[in-house]
């Protein structure tokens, strides 16, 4: 019997939220086009303030602004990104989200993955999960192409993660 026992907190949700929507493709030609269009076109504007008006000051104040907002929008988007994953939970639903996970497999005879949680007992059927990933700080087990069970490393109370992540995976090629 494989069993872990770990601690799932706000961070590690963000986390996992934060991965989902760098690896988007359409959210990140966005940020790309929010990133370079508008300082280019503020660019523009400094130039049009620069050769017609010959005013360097209002140039340099619009230059300056474009140069800040290439760089600093990614990471406002992603402070903006953090509040509203938050916000999209009720305090219920965190109280039954973030605590301490036991995670359990039988590999002779069950054909569930078995987690208790704060929000209580689950089975997940082996064949329902998609596959096992491993990040630097984190293993996720997924459980459908969008949602994972999100492991964080240095929190585990109990158990052998690694030992617990490969069997999981060896379990869904089994049953897939």
């Amino acid at each position: 019997m494989f069993e872990i026992e770990y601690e799932f907190q706000e961070e590690d949700l963000i986390h996992f939220n934060e991965i989902q929507f760098m690896r988007n493709e359409d959210i990140q030609a966005n940020i790309r086009k929010n990133r370079w269009i508008v300082p280019g076109i503020m660019g523009l504007i400094g130039s049009f303030y620069y050769f017609y008006y010959g005013d360097m000051n209002s140039a340099s104040y619009i230059l300056v602004i474009a140069v800040l907002w290439a760089v600093l929008s990614p990471r406002i988007m992603m402070l903006d990104l953090r509040r509203q994953i938050l916000n999209n939970y009720t305090s219920k639903e965190k109280s039954n989200m973030f605590g301490t996970y036991t995670l359990s497999i039988d590999p002779e005879n069950s054909k569930y993955l078995i987690e208790n949680s704060p929000s209580g007992k689950h089975k997940m059927a082996w064949e329902e999960l998609v596959r096992v990933e491993y990040g630097k700080r984190y293993v996720y087990i997924y459980i459908s192409l969008t949602t994972a069970l999100v492991i964080p490393v240095d929190k585990v109370k109990k158990g052998d993660l690694e030992q617990f992540a490969a069997q999981a995976a060896k379990m869904i090629e089994r049953y897939a």
